[in-house]
């Protein structure tokens, strides 16, 4: 494989000042050495076997797995707890800058989430009444000396931070498979 090939496919640099400019199957231009560019984010297994993951945003590196209990090696939270830890800093975000905006005199915000698989019939506010439903639950505790009026508020907004905007919307996600590595082989056509 190359170093060109390595790159596009996430593998690191064969070494410092070694990488070259390389274009991923995502049409992405970035360099072969340090973070990937903001917006993408890569996720590669890990030694950590057999669910292990290490994700690479930025500059920031994290770690996922699974549970000890269904198999993982629990080095890191699982799929569910980042989407809801997502959500909850969103929240929290949108949330203080909607105040710092106002001036209130919010001086911390918690948010607490919890995900669960229901019966759709249990759900009174659904539309759909068949099958099971992901459902999240959103507590946010608000330290503060503020009115019932700015409390108030502040729930509203949280519902319209970015990603539980996303989250209620129609998301599509298309996959496609990029160059292999190791066998010089190309994605097959399609």
């Amino acid at each position: 494989m190359m170093k060109d090939d390595r790159a596009a496919a996430g593998d690191p640099a064969p070494g410092p000042g070694k990488g070259v400019a390389a274009t991923g199957d995502l049409g992405i231009r970035r360099a072969a050495t340090g973070p990937p560019p903001r917006g993408v984010v890569v996720v590669a297994e890990s030694d950590a076997r057999p669910y292990g993951q290490r994700i690479t945003v930025g500059g920031h590196e994290l770690l996922a797995d699974e549970p000890a209990a269904i198999g993982g090696a629990d080095t890191g939270p699982g799929p569910y707890d980042l989407l809801l830890a997502a959500l909850g800093a969103c929240t929290a975000i949108t949330v203080r800058m909607y105040a710092e905006r106002k001036g209130w005199p919010l001086r911390h915000t918690t948010v607490r989430l919890r995900h669960r698989r229901i019966h759709a019939k249990d759900c009174a506010d659904c539309e759909t009444k068949t099958g099971w439903m992901d459902h999240i639950e959103r507590e946010l505790q608000f330290d503060g000396e503020l009115t019932d009026e700015q409390r108030a508020a502040l729930l509203d907004i949280a519902g319209r931070c970015p990603v539980h905007r996303t989250l209620h919307s129609t998301v599509t996600v298309s996959t496609t498979e990029a160059a292999s590595r190791g066998t010089g082989r190309s994605p097959a056509p399609r």
